[in-house]
């Protein structure tokens, strides 16, 4: 449990509710933060009655003399990024030594990697993840609600799950569809829901399970795979039986309200420790 005597954080913000939550768990404790909210990816919302500044995301250099300028310590990165290409950018200098020696054109996990790793390194930060704030959002091991995976199903996890693993070591994507022991999809760069929405007419894929995965190797401080209630949505019109994500290695936003909503749905629910190939 955070305690008020804990360093002021900040918080990089882009969209979704991951950003509002850590916001709501530092007020709770007591806990100063100040957040970068990223222009065009942050929810206005977000940071209303919250210490905050708006920053374009090539702006690497404002954002740390504004974190400096407010004593921010530690720093964690929170929400989903639309990654920009180099033109919308607009890097300002530091922006551009960061991103130097091409990490822009590689997967997310080595960009975000990256970023992490200048803000320690160069910058004096203490980088934190999601889960060192808010643990209670980690998936535990299991099935979480009333319904179980079946015989069927199994090949399907593991199918699934193997092509998950197998995606993220290339740093293209965290989740794939298996069916009947088939992939079916592959996450591409437009993101989980993108992915299920495409299967809403795809016979194959009825039946299936989505499996979601850290990438081997990957910086966990940053962009955990995560699941919401949106997640248990696109799978039921994708016509899935069963949502798998990693134990201990992914967040589940709002858990009570997705259970009930994999139970309504008659999907099932589970995290799974992947095998760690010696």
């Amino acid at each position: 449990m955070m305690l008020p005597k804990d360093p002021k954080l900040g918080i990089l913000a882009g969209g979704g509710v991951l950003p509002r939550l850590l916001i709501k768990a530092c007020q709770k404790a007591g806990r100063a933060v100040f957040v970068i909210a990223f222009q065009d990816q942050c929810d206005p919302a977000t940071v209303q009655g919250v210490e905050h500044a708006w920053v374009r995301i090539g702006r690497a250099g404002k954002s740390i003399d504004l974190l400096r300028a407010n004593k921010a310590q530690q720093l964690v990165m929170a929400g989903y990024i639309k990654k920009p290409s180099l033109a919308q950018l607009m890097p300002d200098g530091k922006t551009l030594k960061v991103i130097a020696g091409g990490i822009l054109n590689q997967g997310d996990d080595g960009l975000l990697s990256a970023i992490v790793q200048d803000l320690e390194t160069n910058e004096g930060f203490t980088f934190v993840g999601v889960h060192d704030v808010l643990p209670e959002l980690l998936t535990p091991e299991g099935v979480l609600g009333k319904v179980h995976p079946n015989e069927a199903d199994q090949a399907c996890i593991q199918a699934a799950v193997t092509a998950a693993l197998d995606l993220g070591a290339q740093d293209v994507g965290q989740a794939t569809v298996a069916c009947e022991g088939r992939v079916v999809a592959q996450e591409s760069r437009s993101g989980t829901d993108a992915m299920l929405k495409g299967l809403i007419d795809v016979p194959e894929a009825k039946g299936g399970v989505l499996a979601k995965m850290c990438k081997p190797g990957q910086e966990k401080r940053a962009d955990l795979p995560t699941i919401g209630v949106v997640t248990i949505e696109n799978a039921k019109l994708a016509g899935l039986s069963g949502v798998v994500v990693e134990a201990e290695g992914s967040l589940i936003i709002e858990r009570a309200a997705v259970i009930d909503a994999a139970d309504q749905a008659g999907i099932f629910v589970m995290g799974v420790k992947p095998e760690v190939k010696s």
